[in-house]
C-alpha cells in the first residue's frame, strides 16, 4: 500500500472503466508524515474519502481485488482513510 493526500477530484463524463457512478481522486503519493512527493494518480475511490485526506492506495492488479473493481480496467484504488499513523511509539501523523 501507499501513501497519499487526496488533493482534487477528477470528472470523466466518457469512460471504458465499466464502473456505474465511480468516483475518481486526484492523490499525490506521500510519505507516511504526510509530505508530497510530487507524484500523482487518479485513483477509485471507494471508501468516500475527501480532499485534504490521507489515505491508503493500492495498485496494480491488487487494487481489483475488490467486487466494484474486479476485471475493470482500474490502475489505482483508495483503500483506507488514514486516522493515524505511530512510528516507534511516536504519533507522526493524526487525523
Amino acid at each position: 500500500m501507499i501513501f497519499a493526500e487526496v488533493v482534487g477530484t477528477v470528472v470523466a463524463t466518457r469512460r471504458a472503466d465499466g464502473i456505474a457512478g465511480a468516483k475518481y481522486l486526484l492523490v499525490e503519493q506521500c510519505s507516511h508524515r504526510g509530505k508530497g512527493r510530487g507524484r500523482y494518480h487518479v485513483a477509485l475511490d471507494v471508501v468516500n474519502a475527501g480532499v485534504g485526506e490521507l489515505v491508503m492506495i493500492a495498485q496494480g492488479s491488487s487494487c481489483r481485488q475488490t467486487s466494484l473493481s474486479d476485471r475493470k480496467p482500474v490502475d489505482a484504488l483508495i483503500c483506507g482513510i488514514v486516522d493515524l499513523v505511530d512510528e516507534q511509539g511516536q504519533v507522526v501523523f493524526r487525523k
